[in-house]
């Protein structure tokens, strides 16, 4: 006896006996059956589809992504603040508010400290609320002058415009007298003891200054700056003799910065690269370090050309008839994505590649090979990747049932 389509039902003849019957109302149990295991099979093979589809949701890594994106945001900033600023903030790692700014600032986490001044004193509506949230962040009370300005001194380095410097002075004046009022008779006297102070420092400590000014001559100095009156003399003997004793610290880039970053690379030489719109090729020396291909215009360039970081990217060889010995970084299975990675064009801007690959030429093919196995180990692999490949497998083969 013949039978149809499992989705189909069975065509009973009129004249079965109570066996046969039987029989079939077994067959169409087991049917049945058979119909709700494939339902749970497909059931269980949608939510796993579901599973990966929100996989790059997790926490963890959105965690991860934060992370580079942080990263990606310190390196802007310490090349260029606003760029740096406006790429966080458009990652939503910043708020666009002068407090969450300045908050991050303080913090100056694998950030430039000349930079920080940089972004500080500028003339800015914004940057100068920045500025001010950035002092509220100081804590003045009960400390005398020097002390004040060895904390403030410590958190940035001054910039070397003028302007620059006399907005920041006068906010660091305004909020210390706040913090301490009663000190001086106006902001005007607390700013200018503040460049006085620094000036001793200068004096007292740099070794091209010969005639080193005498504790009276600084007291005379500042004579009449109190509105009109003089400063007790014992808060400008205790100032003198806190600078004489101790030069304030001028805050070296602490590590954090590129220059640290380039000290030990893994790999570093003249290349030649293919631009991204104009196809044109351009030597340029290229270091590999911290998982990042960096490349620069001369070898003495402080700060980069360009920035690749190398996380989940490939590299293969590949023919070119212009070029000899080239090879490239791509996305593998995303041949039309653009990569990840930011450069400055000459007026100074920092703006995001543009490049779907990067081509590039090596002298020789024993250079070629010895950079192309560099990079390989350098490229670092988001584990979630290999995870999701494996679930997609596994989605696969209960689809193969």
């Amino acid at each position: 006896m013949g039978t149809k389509c499992l989705s189909h039902e069975f065509e009973v003849p009129d004249d079965l006996s109570p066996e046969e019957r039987q029989e079939l109302d077994s067959i169409r149990r087991r049917k049945q059956e058979l119909l709700q295991d494939i339902q749970r099979l497909k059931d269980e093979i949608a939510e796993v589809t579901s599973e990966i589809e929100n996989l790059g949701l997790t926490e963890e890594r959105k965690n991860m992504q934060r992370n580079r994106q942080m990263a990606m945001g310190r390196k802007k900033f310490n090349m260029d603040p606003a760029k740096g600023i406006r790429f966080l903030i458009d990652c939503s790692l910043l708020k666009n508010t002068s407090e969450d700014i300045a908050q991050f600032l303080y913090k100056g986490e694998g950030l430039n400290k000349t930079a920080i001044g940089d972004y500080l004193g500028e003339r800015d509506e914004f940057n100068i609320k920045v500025l001010h949230a950035f002092l509220e962040l100081h804590e003045f009370t009960d400390l005398n002058l020097v002390q004040a300005l060895r904390q403030f001194l410590w958190s940035f380095r001054l910039p070397g415009e003028a302007q620059k410097i006399d907005r920041m002075m006068e906010a660091f004046a305004r909020r210390y007298c706040h913090c301490n009022p009663g000190v001086f008779q106006s902001i005007d006297t607390c700013y200018v003891l503040s460049f006085a102070v620094i000036m001793l420092n200068t004096s007292l400590h740099n070794p091209n200054v010969k005639d080193k000014p005498s504790v009276q001559k600084f007291t005379a100095m500042n004579r009449g700056i109190n509105d009109g009156g003089d400063l007790p003399e014992d808060l400008l003997r205790n100032l003198y003799d806190s600078i004489k004793n101790e030069p304030f610290k001028i805050p070296e880039d602490d590590g954090n910065d590129l220059t640290h970053t380039f000290f030990n690379p893994d790999r570093e030489g003249w290349l030649l690269k293919l631009g991204g719109r104009v196809k044109t090729w351009k030597r340029r020396w290229f270091i590999l370090t911290d998982n990042c291909l960096y490349y620069f215009e001369y070898t003495t360039d402080k700060e980069p050309r360009g920035i690749i970081p190398l996380e989940n990217l490939s590299i293969r060889e590949v023919e070119d008839s212009k070029k000899p010995n080239c090879f490239e970084l791509f996305i593998p299975n995303h041949k039309d994505q653009v990569i990840k990675a930011c450069k400055t064009e000459a007026d100074g801007r920092v703006v995001e590649g543009n490049h779907t690959f990067y081509r590039i030429s090596a002298p020789t093919a024993e250079e070629k090979d010895e950079w192309i196995k560099s990079i390989k180990a350098a490229i670092s692999k988001d584990p979630f990747y290999e995870m999701l490949a494996a679930r997609k497998k596994k989605v696969s083969s209960l689809k193969g049932l």
